[in-house]
């Protein structure tokens, strides 16, 4: 039987307009594993926003990325194919101010890369949010970590979270900039599991939440135990294991 986890926070509005929300960050190989399983880790995360990666790319990848979020009781936000991969769903909770979808520059030889992008509001709060999967290529890679970051700073928003899979583990030159600008949300509030790959047997964490400066981290880490969710689900889903965040995102003053 799987051992339940601490609870974790709700998705709230306070008094002061400021919002409590849960992201989730989650590789889905293309949906190539059990699509049911996958709906259902996703529903019991209960998220406001699913940062995803390798999102299917070819015939009818629109249907299928709204098959997903019918499924989990969300709507597409950004991304998919026009982002080379990276997708956003939402639940309706958000106010969407803008959508952009980014393709990186090409290496040849090398996966097209790109970021899925969107400014929201939940209530008084305003966030800027990029789902990302970068290169296995390491020089490949640590320029796309600078562009994720010259995104970041250039979206004229008060916060913003940065989530998705590095394809490094935590503590690799890629990882080690990225927590050195933002907030590494496991590192400040790690909850529930840490490693997220390979979801079978995972060994090293390279699927993670960041945050800027501001956004107060309440909880972060793979939802192993969290009520409706089984270890079974966990694994037959996709290679990947999810990484679920509450943050707290201030009002705008």
């Amino acid at each position: 039987m799987d051992q339940l986890l601490p609870s974790l926070p709700k998705s709230r509005t306070e008094p002061d307009g400021s919002a409590v929300i849960r992201v989730l960050s989650y590789n889905i190989r293309s949906l190539r594993d059990d699509e049911d399983a996958l709906a259902r880790v996703i529903r019991a995360c209960e998220p406001d926003l699913v940062f995803i990666q390798e999102a299917p790319l070819f015939f009818r990848w629109r249907k299928h990325a709204a098959r997903l979020a019918a499924k989990s009781e969300l709507v597409v936000l950004s991304g998919g194919a026009t982002a080379a991969g990276p997708l956003l769903l939402c639940s309706l909770r958000a106010f969407v101010e803008r959508t952009e979808d980014v393709l990186l520059p090409l290496t040849p030889g090398l996966h097209r890369r790109g970021f899925a992008t969107a400014v929201v509001r939940f209530a008084g709060a305003r966030v800027g949010v990029v789902s990302t999967h970068l290169s296995l290529d390491t020089a490949e890679r640590g320029a796309q970590v600078e562009l994720l970051l010259d995104r970041v700073a250039s979206m004229d928003v008060p916060y913003a979270i940065a989530a998705g899979d590095v394809n490094e583990p935590a503590g690799g030159p890629a990882f080690s900039r990225l927590s050195e600008t933002l907030q590494d949300c496991w590192t400040v509030a790690p909850w529930g599991g840490e490693q997220t790959f390979p979801a079978a047997a995972p060994d090293r964490r390279i699927d993670a939440v960041f945050a800027t400066r501001g956004v107060e981290v309440l909880a972060c880490g793979v939802p192993a135990g969290l009520p409706g969710i089984s270890s079974a689900d966990l694994v037959s889903a996709t290679d990947h294991l999810p990484v679920l965040a509450a943050l707290h995102l201030p009002a705008a003053r």
